[in-house]
């Protein structure tokens, strides 16, 4: 069985990443990049679908774990009757191949080891064919190679289709593993020095984290999901993903079940907005051209998401081969939302390319024809029913969020015009302002209750609308914007955290057309921190902070929802969504300055 969601580390080389238990186990792991399919799979079944497992002989080990200062470099200490030892779990940013690399060292007295490899190709489908080969182990299956190559007096042997070591580390004694991918017509990777990529993985690690700006309270929190988030980026193109896993559920044993490996404009967008927002210009100016490359083409083929390189075709699979995450079936690779229609992101991506020019990144011309070309399409169809934000899979309705996202659009486009002198529009952007204005406050509003609703015509609540406020679409004193907050706060509680709209304790729902329940969304609940702040309850807001904060992990790792009755997270780990919501609330609670997209 795979560990809690929580259990789980991540260590990655910003092109894709790997889990690491709390035992010492690598239970997901896709090679070469984030959205390949894996060759350790145990997350989503047990051990027989594929991992890699280093740890101390027998039951009576103790771990503690740690990142070795602001890096993703891993370091677990076991403690056992005879001794200690370390094992330090990295993956050094790559030259030409990925790297996992394991080092056990002695802290004192002996420490009995065991290792076990399991590789399964193509999401545990596929057993290759291992062979020894001047000093490695080489598995081999269709165009995937694994090396595996161990330090000297660690020996290896195939039993059961996976192969076992037993060794004893010493006091001060170094016993390296490399376990390399390389496709499967080339030759051995070339060695690499574990001790030399330890050191320069550590120190590029330091040098990016030494540019961050955030000087308020909870940095150390703050600094760790800005990490966090540069893993998640795709360091080749400029792409970031909204999880480096699949299939991990929202309800335990149910069917919501998706695979969060790729880009989608709206986390991208709003997670370039936090590292924007904490000095890291480099990644906003990759993104910018990831974004350029995937949305160039016709602009009524804009989609929700894109493959790490800018792919548009993602088909949705059920893997009926694997039982899922304590038998939450389906598991789904790709992501049939690709070909929903989201209105909201034309808002997200307008709003981060005005934040982008607010920190100084030039709105060059050819962008800009790209811009009124989006502003043209949204134009003729911001009055559509869409899927929305939640990409639900029932019916296509006119979401309130949909709706305020296309007014922010059209405001943001109207700021960059004026701000920048770049030709369009303007008077026409700015009555069209006015025009989704005037429709959302009349049919997205229960008049009798002063509250703003998930969809027109509905009487839901959706924690989205919290972007009335968020957004500047209203300001934080009207009634509406208040009353919606404390709606929210009181009827999306759900163990003391937000869900993310109503959902009926039976049945399929009737807005995302699946059954079953879900846990509290806890980007949802960061947001309703900082709503609460923006309409004066400051000590209301930081209480909530610091309260879905502390559901982070020993590592500072938050996954995409909690599950407040058994305690425990649920959903792809670690979330962009979440980690996003996090910097930007810690931003506004500190004080950072007016954000220059709220009037």
């Amino acid at each position: 069985m795979p560990g809690r969601i929580e259990d789980y580390a991540l260590i990655g080389d910003l092109q894709t990443a790997a889990l690491v238990g709390r035992d010492g186990s690598i239970d997901w792991l896709c090679l070469p990049r984030f959205d390949s399919p894996s060759c350790f799979a145990a997350l989503l079944g047990g051990d027989e679908h594929g991992h890699w497992r280093l740890s101390p002989v027998g039951s009576g080990a103790r771990p503690t774990r740690r990142y070795i200062g602001n890096s993703l470099v891993l370091e677990t200490v076991w403690e056992t009757p005879t001794g200690s030892c370390r094992v330090i779990d990295f993956m050094p940013q790559r030259d030409r191949t990925p790297d996992v690399m394991r080092i056990v060292e002695g802290i004192s007295g002996t420490v009995r080891m065991t290792g076990e490899l399991r590789l399964r190709f193509d999401y545990a489908r596929i057993i290759p064919w291992v062979r020894r080969t001047d000093h490695h182990r080489v598995a081999v299956a269709g165009p995937d190679a694994v090396w595996l190559r161990a330090g000297p007096g660690v020996r290896t042997k195939g039993q059961d289709f996976a192969h076992f070591a037993e060794f004893t580390v010493h006091e001060g004694e170094r016993h390296p593993f490399v376990l390399s991918w390389r496709p499967s017509h080339l030759t051995q990777p070339p060695r690499q020095d574990p001790d030399q990529a330890l050191a320069a993985t550590l120190a590029d690690w330091e040098k990016w984290a030494s540019q961050c700006t955030y000087e308020g309270p909870d940095r150390d929190l703050v600094l760790r999901s800005l990490i966090i988030l540069k893993a998640l980026t795709y360091e080749p193109t400029g792409g970031i993903v909204a999880a480096v896993t699949a299939g991990l559920p929202e309800q335990i044993g149910g069917e919501r079940n998706w695979d969060y490996r790729f880009c989608w404009l709206r986390d991208s967008t709003m997670t370039l907005g936090a590292l924007l927002r904490a000095g890291f210009r480099d990644e906003a100016e990759a993104w910018h051209d990831w974004l350029l490359r995937a949305i160039a083409g016709d602009p009524a083929d804009l989609q929700t998401m894109y493959g790490v390189a800018g792919e548009r075709r993602l088909p949705e699979i059920a893997a009926d081969w694997l039982p899922g995450y304590e038998s939450s079936r389906p598991v789904r690779f790709g992501n049939a939302a690709v070909n929903q229609l989201q209105l909201d992101v034309y808002g997200e991506v307008l709003d981060t390319l005005y934040l982008a020019h607010c920190h100084g990144i030039t709105m060059e011309r050819h962008v800009w024809g790209l811009v009124r070309k989006l502003l043209e399409y949204l134009e003729e169809h911001w009055s559509d029913p869409d899927e929305g934000l939640w990409e639900v899979r029932g019916p296509r309705r006119h979401f309130v969020h949909s709706k305020v996202m296309s007014w922010v659009a059209f405001d943001r486009a109207v700021r960059l015009a004026e701000e920048t002198g770049l030709p369009g529009p303007v008077e026409r952007w700015r009555e069209l302002c006015g025009i989704i204005h005037a429709d959302v406050c009349e049919r997205g509003v229960d008049h009798e209750r002063g509250v703003f609703t998930q969809y027109y015509g509905g009487k839901e609540l959706d924690a989205a609308t919290l972007f009335t406020v968020m957004t500047g679409f209203l300001p934080p004193s009207d009634p509406r914007v208040v009353n919606t907050v404390r709606a929210v706060r009181d009827e999306l509680d759900e163990g003391g955290f937000v869900r993310r709209y109503s959902l009926p304790a039976e049945g399929t729902s009737a807005v995302d057309g699946l059954r079953g329940e879900e846990g509290a969304f806890l980007a949802c609940s960061y947001w309703l921190a900082t709503a609460l702040l923006q309409i004066g309850e400051k000590e209301e807001a930081q209480d909530l902070f610091t309260r879905v904060s502390a559901l982070a992990n020993d590592l500072g790792m938050i996954s995409e929802e909690w599950d407040a009755e058994s305690g425990r997270q649920l959903g792809n780990t670690p979330q962009a969504f979440t980690h996003v919501a996090l910097v930007d609330t810690a931003f506004q609670l500190a004080g950072h300055g007016r954000d220059p997209r709220i009037v």
